[in-house]
């Protein structure tokens, strides 16, 4: 099962750069225009949240748009630049989303690999939160189906990264979710975006990732007084391929044109 991973494409209404700077649109359709060239094609397409920049309805009918034509089933959460009452209406044909409340899901029906999904952003909040009900829906969902390789995807990693103007919008309650994941080992990956930034670590016995954006990156100072800043590096998105015998391999996979192929390797 190959499963492409997306996130925080940050959309704008048509004509309007992100951040006053960048095409975050055209980015986000390099993107997908990519993602349509890939052979063998995936089974499904993960969107881990900030689809929209600022949660308006202009903003949710380009991302609409752009995403119609894909092809593939698309599975999205929505990330602390989305507004949850517009996220929902614009994938309102997603029967997997509740009608109300928070916009957690589990899905099973596009190959081996299961995907659970948790939303944990505080309405007009920037920072994730892994509440009690989030933890009690988590571990039953989990308990649901023990033998059976499973993806949890969520929008704010529940870490510090060690960049500290981005960790002070980390999913907070990262401890107690990394207790929930560590007794269920079907887990195979905890995916993230928020970030802008690839970044991996062991998490609760299993490995955990985050997706670069596709369009901004976050800048990568370390320094505990660091000023906030972030480039225009090369986007990119993440592969998971899941097989029988070997289980989850995941690729980093840059956006854009390079000089190649070559026939040497």
């Amino acid at each position: 099962m190959l499963i492409a991973h997306l996130s925080d494409p940050h959309v704008r209404p048509r004509g309007q750069l992100y951040q006053g700077v960048v095409d975050s649109n055209a980015m986000f359709e390099a993107a997908l225009a990519q993602l349509d060239a890939l052979d063998p094609r995936p089974d499904l397409v993960l969107l881990t949240g900030d689809v929209v920049d600022e949660g308006t309805a202009e903003e949710y009918a380009v991302a609409s748009q752009m995403l119609a034509d894909i092809g593939l089933p698309l599975l999205v959460i929505p990330g602390n630049h989305d507004e949850r009452e517009a996220f929902r209406a614009c994938f309102k044909a997603h029967a997997h989303l509740p009608a109300t409340g928070p916009l957690h899901f589990a899905v099973g029906e596009h190959g081996p690999v299961r995907i659970v999904a948790l939303d944990v952003t505080p309405p007009g909040e920037h920072h994730g939160e892994f509440d009690d009900a989030t933890a009690f829906w988590l571990e039953a969902t989990l308990a649901a189906e023990p033998e059976r390789p499973t993806l949890v995807m969520m929008h704010q990693p529940p870490f510090a990264s060690g960049i500290p103007y981005i960790d002070d919008y980390s999913c907070r309650g990262g401890e107690r979710l990394a207790a929930i994941i560590a007794r269920h080992p079907q887990v195979e990956r905890v995916l993230c975006g928020h970030i802008h930034r690839f970044m991996q670590l062991r998490f609760g016995g299993t490995m955990l990732l985050t997706a670069p954006s596709t369009t901004t990156a976050i800048a990568l100072r370390l320094a505990p007084d660091a000023e906030p800043a972030s480039y225009v590096e090369p986007p990119a998105m993440l592969l998971h391929q899941w097989r029988p015998g070997t289980g989850l391999v995941t690729h980093f996979v840059p956006i854009g044109r390079f000089a190649g192929p070559f026939d040497f390797f």
